[in-house]
Order: C-alpha cells, then structure tokens, then sequence
C-alpha cells in the first residue's frame, strides 16, 4: 500500500522479500540494494502479514544500514502492543541514532480494537515533523472530533494497552490448541493478531486459489501470502485471524481439523 505514494512522488520500490518459515529480515539483502540514491528505508515489526517480530539485533543492523547517510526510516509499529510470550518491542525510538532519522507511525484503532476508526498517529523529531506537518496539513483537513476524546479518555488507563499481550495471546493459544490434530504446520505468531498456516501437507494448489475455495466450500476465511509479495512468492501459506471470540475460534479450528 505504500508503492503508489512512491511512484507519484517519483520514487521507485526495491522489494527484499521475507521468506518462510521465520521471515526475518535478511540485512544483507537490504544493504545490496542501498545506494546513493536510496531515500527511505520501510519496516514492519510486529508484522503483518506473518506475526515475526524484530529484536535488538534488528535495530542494530538497520543502524548500520543507514548511518552515515541521509536515508529516512519509517517505521510501521501499529501492532507495537500486541507481542508475545514475553518479548518486548524494539522500536527505533529505543536506538537514539535511529530516531534521529526515523518516523513511527502507530495506530490507535489496532490498539483499541475499533480499526474502522482509523485514527493513528506519527511520532519523529522535531526536524522531522517540522517538514512532515507542511504535506499533512493538506493531505489531512480535519480528524473526527468525537472519536479523538474517546482515545483521549481510555488513554487516562494503562492498562487498556498494557494488557493487550496477555489478551491476544490467550487468544492466539486457544486457537493453535485447538487445531491440534490437523495437518497443518506453523510457527506461533509472536505479534499482531494474524497466525500463518502452511497447508502444503493438505493441497499443492495456489494459495489464492486455495483461500478462495475453501471461504466459499468450507465458509473459513483466510488470506493467501502470496498477495503481499511483489513477485506473488507462493509458500502454501494462509494468514487466520483470531482476534475472535472463543466460540468463533473454535468454530474455525473444528472447520480446519477437518481439512
């Protein structure tokens, strides 16, 4: 979603693909394809689609990466509440010399549960916004006034965010224990609310094609992986979303026991 503000700006994307089954970022890869004129660099963690999440490691090598130059970071951290298992979410804003250059953009509609608020916020130095406030004050006349004191107020309480990770992971649990039994292979999704199945031991069809049929025979719902690559990178992948209520849940394991 990114790709099209590129272009119109003049810009071209350089895809680094994230492969199964760990999707961790390979840095070198990334620093092939840095040059001269590279402006910007965008990263995601937690991820969406495939729930890996960065540690400091990360940061470290996209410290290297862009030290020294003039490229701009933008992060993508509107899942940074929701991680697993104890793990802590690296931010740039951790790496001092990373913010330095970075904007974060965050979302209050993930973290609150009501995504078709679309509230979110950016968060950078003041050299940054400075700039970044001269594009938004066009691109953005006004925001819903209403939905903004709403935020405000479940703000006031920490723990309508803190509480976030035991929530979803309870969740996350619920669901890979009860697709025990099934023939599907995955790795628990350490962050968002998405949890990647690879069903390479049940079909060798296409994952869109896969995904289509089974929404419309067997009334589960998924979406392929291949869909967010740029080359359409098929790995008999499927993204299942359990931020559902437990009978949902359990509806949709029973469902997938039985493929």
């Amino acid at each position: 979603c990114y790709e099209p503000a590129i272009e119109l700006n003049g810009g071209k994307a350089i895809h680094i693909n994230l492969k199964a089954p760990n999707y961790k970022t390979p840095w070198e890869n990334v620093k092939n394809v840095v040059n001269h004129r590279t402006k910007m660099i965008i990263v995601n963690s937690p991820h969406n689609p495939t729930g890996t999440i960065f540690d400091d490691k990360d940061l470290v090598e996209l410290d290297k990466i862009t030290s020294g130059t003039d490229i701009i970071v933008l992060s993508d951290e509107v899942y940074e509440h929701i991680i697993f298992d104890g793990n802590k979410h690296q931010s740039v804003a951790l790496n001092e010399n990373l913010f330095s250059r970075s904007f974060i953009v965050a979302s209050f509609g993930k973290t609150f549960h009501a995504t078709g608020w679309k509230m979110g916020y950016t968060v950078a130095p003041s050299l940054l916004m400075e700039e970044f406030r001269k594009v938004h004050q066009f691109n953005v006349f006004s925001c819903n006034t209403p939905i903004q004191y709403a935020l405000a107020e479940y703000l006031n309480d920490e723990n309508n965010y803190l509480s976030l990770p035991i929530f979803y992971q309870e969740k996350r649990d619920f669901f890979l224990e009860n697709i025990k039994g099934s023939r599907f292979e995955f790795i628990p999704s350490s962050g968002t609310y998405f949890q990647l199945l690879n069903y390479k031991n049940i079909s060798k069809e296409k994952d869109t094609d896969l995904a289509k049929k089974w929404t419309i025979n067997n009334k589960i719902a998924s979406i392929p992986i291949s869909v967010f690559y740029h080359d359409k990178l098929d790995e008999k992948m499927l993204r299942f979303c359990f931020a559902k209520d437990e009978k949902t849940i359990n509806h949709a394991a029973k469902i997938l026991r039985e493929l």
